[in-house]
């Protein structure tokens, strides 16, 4: 299993970072390889399931969301199974009229032959993958 950890301080408040990342939809907005979000599951105590369509490195890989803890304005844990399976944190913590987001992710792809080949080189790829779509985030909620 792999892990990534990155943060970043986006000029928002709390309330809006959450609402919007909070919206599955809007994943394939600023999450890179992203490539689709459906069958969209809101769930009585906040959050969703949903199914979600990913490339990495040039593969597609398919599979489902299930959101395990929400936390309003806080965080969100997700399992996630399919092609590449992990548990993806989001915490949120006020900052001076911000908000520092924290992106936690561990996971395991799911290439039995290459794994070990292809291991470090998606790591180093979901190192920066993480990078740009926390950039990608920021610029959307300063705009």
């Amino acid at each position: 299993m792999a892990k990534v950890v990155k943060s970043i301080t986006i000029d928002a408040p709390v309330e809006k970072v959450f609402a919007y990342l909070g919206d599955p939809m809007n994943l394939p907005e600023f999450w890179p390889s992203m490539v689709e979000v459906t069958d969209v599951e809101p769930l009585p105590t906040g959050g969703s399931n949903f199914r979600w369509v990913y490339k990495m490195a040039g593969v597609r890989f398919e599979g489902a969301t299930e959101q395990v803890e929400y936390v309003a304005n806080q965080r969100t844990v997700s399992k996630n199974e399919g092609g590449v399976s992990s548990t993806i944190t989001w915490a949120f913590e006020p900052t001076d009229g911000g908000t520092e987001v924290v992106f936690d992710a561990d996971y395991t792809v799911h290439l039995p032959v290459l794994r070990r080949l292809a291991e470090a080189f998606l790591v180093k790829q979901n190192e920066h993958e993480a990078e740009l779509l926390l950039a990608n985030l920021k610029a959307r909620m300063e705009a």
